[in-house]
Parts: C-alpha cells; structure tokens; sequence
C-alpha cells in the first residue's frame, strides 16, 4: 500500500492524459519511501461513461481519488501525503479548470483490519 485509485468523467479523455497523471502520483508517493513502501504503490483510473452532475446543464467534469492505506501511519503523515496527492492532482487539472467546470476530490480510506495480500515486488526495493 499505497493504492490511488481515480474515478474520471470521460468528458476529461481527450483534455488530459490521466496516464501522465498516474505516473505524476506515483513519483510524489515515492518520495515518501519511509511512511509508504515504494513495492507497494499502485495507482489506477477509472473512465466513468454514465454520471450526471448537479444540473446537467453544463459539459460539467468530476474527477475523485481515494488514497488507500493501511493502519499504522501518524495523523501528521497522512495529512502531509493527503495535502501533497491533492496539490498534484489540482495542478494536473489546473489548465483545465481555468475554463472548463471540474470537481476535485480526494477521499482517504484507512485499513482497520488486516488484508490479505502477496508482494514479492517489495525484493525489487531492499
């Protein structure tokens, strides 16, 4: 863990490369190698084709991030990662934003209980 997941409207497909967003993700992720292992990021997008926001009246575009972790980080480092990813996707969307309409948000979802997983990428990193 860390996983990021990205819910996009597809009215954003051909204004941006949310491919280049991923990667842009990741590197900020990698930068915090002492709270998150690096074998352990993985960032994906899903294009959303069916959604209606607010009135409808308007090509209105959303775009919503869940950062997902396991238990154990401090207050002080999930606010720092949670400010950081957020600050990355605000300046990805920022030409964008500038005159089209767009809502950002980012959801962070904590791991309470154990999760079952296999990782042998994390050899990659020792």
């Amino acid at each position: 863990m860390p996983h990021v997941i990205i819910e996009y409207t597809d009215n954003l497909e051909n204004h941006t490369d949310i491919q280049h967003l991923l990667k842009k993700i990741n590197d900020m992720l990698m930068t915090k190698s002492e709270t998150f292992p690096v074998g352990g990021i993985r960032s994906r997008a899903h294009k959303v084709s069916h959604y209606q926001i607010a009135d409808g009246a308007e090509n209105d575009a959303f775009v919503h991030a869940e950062l997902k972790i396991g238990k154990g980080r401090s207050e002080a480092e999930k606010q720092n990662a949670c400010d950081q990813l957020f600050a990355v996707i605000n300046d990805h969307f920022e030409t964008y934003a500038s005159d089209h309409y767009v809502a950002l948000s980012l959801e962070l979802t904590e791991f309470q209980h154990a999760t079952y997983k296999s990782n042998n990428i994390h050899k990659r990193f020792k």
